[in-house]
């Protein structure tokens, strides 16, 4: 999801809300403490030189149970962030905090957003060594193919 697609979003909302893979929900009582921009300038293991970035939101719980954060100031510190930081429409990554912090990308159901789970994967395949993951085929369900009789003149068969 965008920058402009959760925008767009919390217009719409009366709460605002993440929904973990496992289905849970991120206490209602969460702080959006960091809104900025991630670099990323790195080389993969094929040596191409790559550049991410991403909007990186952080959400964290405190033991306030009656704070609540409403959608217009999501919007009003989204809007901050873009003023002073220069964020353009990236990509939104979160991070929440689990046994460890961790990294999603988010989604949107409608009524609340999803934090996906996120998968390293090798950039540089080709150049990595790894064969190609041979497609799995179920042998029983294979369908017989009619045989012909035999070559009919000027097929080419023999």
């Amino acid at each position: 999801m965008k920058l402009s697609e959760i925008k767009n979003a919390l217009e719409g909302l009366e709460a605002v809300n993440f929904q973990l893979p496992d289905g849970s929900f991120v206490p209602e009582s969460f702080h959006v403490t960091e809104v900025g921009v991630v670099n990323k300038h790195f080389i993969d293991c094929g040596g191409t030189v790559r550049n991410e970035r991403v909007v990186n939101f952080q959400l964290w719980n405190a033991n306030d149970y009656d704070h609540r954060l409403k959608p217009q100031k999501l919007l009003n510190i989204i809007s901050l962030s873009e003023r002073v930081l220069g964020i353009e429409d990236s990509e939104i990554e979160v991070e929440y905090q689990g046994e460890t912090i961790g990294k999603y990308n988010l989604g949107f159901t409608g009524n609340h957003f999803l934090l996906l789970a996120k998968q390293t994967a090798c950039l540089a395949e080709d150049q990595c060594g790894i064969p190609p993951q041979k497609q799995k085929i179920n042998l029983g369900e294979l369908k017989a193919q009619p045989q012909s009789s035999c070559c009919t003149p000027g097929s080419g068969c023999c």
